[in-house]
């Protein structure tokens, strides 16, 4: 799995005009799946979406979690992120999931991101086109590869 997380001080998502997810302090996070990705991914990114200290305390220092600060979480899915360019210009996207593998991990990931961070999370619709706006607070911007655990 891959995701990038975004902090951000407003993010939304907008499908045919309408609002399906809108939060404010908090993490807008993009996550492509790959048929090789288990529960043990999902777990361990979790882990590191919900405790990543990338928001700042009382004298401005990253120290504080998305769960410290009761911010919110709206994840997307995004296959691109598997992109690859390694031949020609037009990307391949031969390493992101088929939906009938990549929705059921998607919702599971989701679901384990609300047990951990204590609340809902807001989500946009798999597979759909989207219109994802953000206020990147920062900015900070952290790519996370969980077949890379770096």
């Amino acid at each position: 799995m891959k995701v990038v997380v975004q902090r951000v001080s407003q993010a939304s998502v907008t499908i045919d005009s309408e609002i399906v997810a809108d939060i404010q302090k908090g993490l807008l996070v993009l996550v492509g799946l790959e048929d090789a990705d288990t529960q043990e991914d999902i777990n361990w990114l979790v882990g590191k979406i919900v405790n990543l200290r990338i928001f700042g305390d009382k004298n401005h220092v990253m120290n504080l979690s998305v769960k410290d600060i009761d911010g919110e979480i709206i994840v997307v899915s995004q296959f691109t992120l598997h992109a690859s360019t390694k031949k020609g210009n037009r990307p391949s996207y031969i390493k992101a999931s088929k939906p009938e593998i990549a929705i059921p991990m998607y919702e599971n990931f989701v679901k384990y991101l609300e047990k951990e961070l204590g609340k809902k999370v807001q989500t946009g619709v798999f597979g759909t086109d989207m219109k994802v706006s953000l206020l990147n607070d920062g900015p900070v911007t952290i790519i996370i590869d969980s077949k890379n655990k770096e």
